[in-house]
C-alpha cells in the first residue's frame, strides 16, 4: 500500500454507504463517489462532461456518522489521502486500485441545505483537549 497526496473532491454518492465493524469493534464505511466535470468546448460551443468514480473509505466516528447521515445521490465534499493498493490475481495479472482514505466528509451546500447536529462522542481520545463545543 502506498499513500499519496491529500485531495479534496466534491461529487455524488453512487450508492448508500456500507458500514462494517472489525473484530475489535472499529467502524469502517465504504462508499463510491461520482465526480463530474463540465465545460464548454471552445471550438463547438457545446457543453461536454466527463465523470470519474472514486472509492472512499473511512473509519471510526466518521464511518458511523457517514452511514447514519448519507444516502445514494447525496452531494458531498471528501478530503483525504490517496492510497494505492496493488495485488496479483489468481491468473498472475497485476492489479492496482487507488482509493481515497477520508479524513473528513461533509454535505455539499452548493445545491442543497442541511441541518447539522453534533454527534455524541463515544471516546474523546481522537479530539484535541482544548476543543470547545459550538453553542
Amino acid at each position: 500500500m502506498t499513500t499519496m497526496s491529500t485531495v479534496t473532491v466534491a461529487g455524488n454518492l453512487t450508492r448508500d454507504p456500507e458500514i462494517r465493524y472489525t473484530r475489535d469493534g472499529q467502524a469502517h464505511s465504504s462508499l463510491s463517489l461520482a465526480v463530474t466535470r463540465r465545460w464548454q468546448n471552445r471550438d463547438t460551443q457545446e457543453w461536454e462532461e466527463a465523470t470519474a468514480f472514486f472509492d472512499v473509505s473511512c473509519w471510526r466516528e466518521l464511518a458511523e456518522n457517514v452511514a447514519l447521515s448519507l444516502t445514494k445521490g447525496a452531494r458531498v465534499v471528501v478530503t483525504g489521502r490517496l492510497e494505492q493498493h496493488s495485488w496479483e490475481t489468481e491468473g498472475g495479472d497485476r492489479r492496482t486500485k487507488v482509493e481515497i482514505l477520508a479524513d473528513d466528509i461533509g454535505a455539499s451546500l452548493r445545491f442543497a441545505t442541511a441541518e447539522v447536529q453534533r454527534a455524541q462522542r463515544h471516546n474523546g481520545a481522537h479530539e484535541p483537549a482544548d476543543e470547545v463545543a459550538p453553542a
